[in-house]
C-alpha cells in the first residue's frame, strides 16, 4: 500500500521536508516511488515554505495512494492559498 508522507532532510534543529509517495512498510527516509514537492517550516524572507504538485497527488490518490494527516493539512492550506490568490485575480 502507497503513503504519501513527509521525508526528513535538512541538519540537526533545522529539518526540510520532501513531501514523497513511498510504500507504507519503508522507512521514513527510505527509498520513495515520486515526489511531489516540499515543506520548509522555518521559510523565512523570500523562501517559499510550501511547494506541492497537486495534479501528480490527485493522481496518486486517484491510484490508491493515501495521505498522511500532516500531507492532509499541507494540501489543505495550499487550496486554501490558491483560493485567495484566484480571488485577488478576480
Amino acid at each position: 500500500m502507497l503513503i504519501i508522507r513527509l521525508a526528513r532532510g535538512g541538519i540537526k534543529k533545522r529539518p526540510f521536508y520532501k513531501i514523497v509517495v513511498i510504500e507504507r512498510s519503508t522507512k521514513r527516509d527510505g527509498q520513495f516511488v515520486d515526489s511531489l514537492g516540499y515543506f520548509n517550516p522555518f521559510a523565512r524572507g523570500q523562501a517559499k515554505r510550501l511547494s506541492l504538485n497537486l495534479e501528480k497527488m490527485k493522481n496518486w490518490t486517484n491510484k490508491g495512494a493515501q495521505l498522511s494527516s500532516r500531507v492532509n493539512s499541507l494540501v489543505r492550506e495550499k487550496h486554501r492559498e490558491q483560493q485567495q490568490i484566484n480571488e485577488k485575480v478576480a
